[in-house]
């Protein structure tokens, strides 16, 4: 009786590189959700600092990450977002100078700027206070609040579920 050798083939370089690649899409996409998604679970507001009001402390380019707060304790120096502008549904991110409990208004300014803002935030049009500032994140915001980015990471999240099948189609095939 002959001794049999059982022989298993190295599975081929392309099913491990499919596979690779898709697994490196789909923790690309986990990563890039993770701190645009899993706050808001936790209560957070998340807004994309567009100007450079705010700069150097916050950047522009960055994500804040805002709580409701009770208006009334809000203190001096603490940053806030709120409903500004002419149009009340504009949304800006200052530093609070003064809060005026007696006319339950907040007096604001952003860093950069010279002096204070010219109008006072009434506490009905504060959302919240910020807990947390990160740069850059603010450009992948979109990643997950519009439409289109949306269908970019379903996009991804499709190629890389693809390449994951073809590397272990690939990879049976050479067994």
């Amino acid at each position: 009786m002959g001794t049999e050798v059982n022989e298993k083939k190295k599975p081929s370089f392309m099913g491990k590189l499919c596979s690779g690649l898709g697994l490196t899409l789909l923790l690309v996409v986990i990563v890039l959700c993770l701190p645009l998604t899993i706050p808001r679970f936790l209560g957070y507001e998340l807004y994309a600092i567009v100007s450079g009001s705010m700069e150097p402390s916050i950047p522009v380019g960055s994500v804040v990450y805002a709580r409701p707060a009770e208006v009334s304790m809000i203190q001096e120096g603490d940053v806030v977002v709120f409903y500004g502008g002419h149009d009340s549904t504009t949304v800006i991110t200052h530093r609070t100078v003064e809060n005026r409990k007696e006319e339950q208004e907040l007096l604001t300014k952003g860093d950069a700027n010279a002096g204070n803002d010219v109008l006072p935030i009434a506490y009905e049009n504060v959302i919240g206070k910020v807990s947390l500032s990160i740069p850059f994140l603010g450009f992948l915001l979109p990643l997950v609040t519009e439409f289109s980015g949306k269908l970019y990471l379903a996009g991804v999240l499709g190629a890389g579920v693809l390449f994951r099948i073809l590397g272990s189609r690939l990879k049976e095939d050479e067994e």
